[in-house]
């Protein structure tokens, strides 16, 4: 509640305090990582709200990935495109996704993750690039909405057998109905194969800010989900996880084959996060305390990566003015520094060590192994074409022949280091520190 309190207090920032809402953010971090919560039971509790280790992740994930959102949307703010009204919503944004991971009833954890479509639609519709943002956003509104409409029969009906909505008094319950009607919509967040098409739509059409909160967490919203109810489907988790897991893995090696034929950067970084996710969901399904922590671990590490990759992307996108690999290429020749950049977020995304991502495909793929043997075969296959269009992105980008249409060009300025320095140090740190999460 201190938090809440905290943060309904910033509201007045978001009107011209730029550098004050900044700063209000990272403090918010600090202060709420140095109430680190390790325990596996609901601590620091409000009125509703509470934070075990696994939403400890999440809020801290958020607020960081809110703070960077802040930190690479300047040239909003020197265009003087609404950034009142821009800081706003991040604001509302960041609201709804504290409360989504701290509270502890599933109805309140459902209206929530519902509101923070909201904020999330009208950073699409309002500060996008293109005419087409308006069919992405209601690609994404849509498959979302249309989704979560069969979770909220379930939720009155698990309220009818608990009497109570409150994770603690949850038990298992042998239904494959409840199963899919409840899964169903954390399925399409995550987004798993062949529910993952408002994704990439949504990713390329969207602003810088929101692709990183995107990225960085509203997928994480469908993994979070999973782990706190998956004990209400153990039942039913032994006959159905096994078919859910093997559509996944599979769908990811189609998606890793689908990167490699991308013309477009964004689109390329918005379907690897298909991929990854596939692996989160797999993992999340075997049932087993490996799976559950190396789910966590790839879901903080691919939403650091991932909002990174991005952020490169924007930065070859506002000088260049187009997305496409064909005009993108040679920035070695005028930006040697930027390189190191794309090459270190490059090889993160494809699990090089010392990276945090290695960590969590380690504890994945031993969940997942162990769980059937047969699936070494789609994760080496999505493990080598992983890596593929990593190498096709830093490649294609960074070799070749300059545009020949480049007349202009600005160099990067100390804030947009300090963007990518932040995105990559919290990936070193937390790989340094990985006995807090064995």
């Amino acid at each position: 509640m201190k938090f809440i309190c905290f943060f309904v207090f910033m509201i007045p920032l978001s009107f011209n305090f730029y550098l004050l809402s900044l700063i209000g953010y990272l403090f918010m971090f600090l202060a709420f990582f140095l109430s680190f919560n390790f325990g596996s039971i609901f601590s620091s509790l409000g009125y509703f709200l509470g934070c075990d280790y696994l939403s400890f992740y999440m809020v801290s994930l958020s607020i960081w990935i809110c703070f960077l959102m802040i930190l690479a949307s300047e040239s909003i703010y020197s265009s003087k495109n609404y950034f009142n009204l821009f800081l706003l919503v991040i604001w509302f944004l960041f609201f709804s996704l504290f409360v989504t991971f701290t509270c502890m009833n599933l109805f309140i954890f459902y209206l929530f993750f519902e509101i923070s479509l909201i904020p999330t639609l009208m950073l699409i519709l309002g500060w996008g690039y293109q005419p087409e943002r308006i069919q992405a956003g209601m690609y994404m509104f849509m498959y979302t909405l249309m989704a979560s409409l069969p979770m909220l029969i379930a939720i009155f009906y698990l309220n009818n057998v608990f009497f109570s909505l409150d994770f603690f008094f949850f038990f298992p319950i042998d239904s494959y109905f409840l199963y899919f009607s409840m899964n169903l919509v954390f399925f399409v967040k995550m987004p798993m194969f062949m529910v993952h098409l408002w994704l990439p739509k949504a990713h390329v059409e969207a602003p810088i800010a929101g692709s990183m909160i995107l990225a960085g967490v509203m997928l994480k919203l469908g993994g979070y989900g999973l782990i706190r109810l998956i004990m209400v489907f153990s039942f039913v988790g032994f006959s159905l996880n096994m078919i859910i897991s093997s559509i996944s893995l599979v769908g990811g090696f189609f998606v890793t084959l689908i990167c490699l034929r991308q013309s477009d950067i964004k689109s390329l970084i918005a379907y690897s996060s298909v991929s990854h996710m596939a692996l989160v969901l797999a993992g999340i399904l075997t049932m087993n305390s490996y799976g559950l922590f190396g789910s966590l671990v790839m879901m903080v590490a691919h939403g650091l990566c991932s909002s990174g990759l991005f952020c490169l992307a924007n930065l070859s996108y506002e000088r260049v003015g187009s997305r496409s690999f064909f005009l993108n290429k040679g920035f070695m020749n005028l930006l040697p520094n930027l390189s190191l950049w794309w090459f270190l977020f490059s090889s993160f995304n494809m699990a090089a060590p010392p990276s945090f991502n290695l960590l969590g495909e380690i504890m994945l793929i031993n969940s997942i192994v162990s769980w059937g043997y047969i699936s070494i075969f789609t994760l080496m296959l999505m493990s080598f074409f992983c890596a593929s269009y990593c190498l096709y992105l830093y490649s294609f980008s960074q070799h070749g022949k300059l545009y020949s249409g480049l007349y202009s060009f600005h160099l990067v300025n100390i804030r947009e280091y300090l963007l990518l320095f932040f995105h990559f140090i919290p990936l070193i740190l937390l790989s340094l520190s990985c006995d807090l999460i064995f």
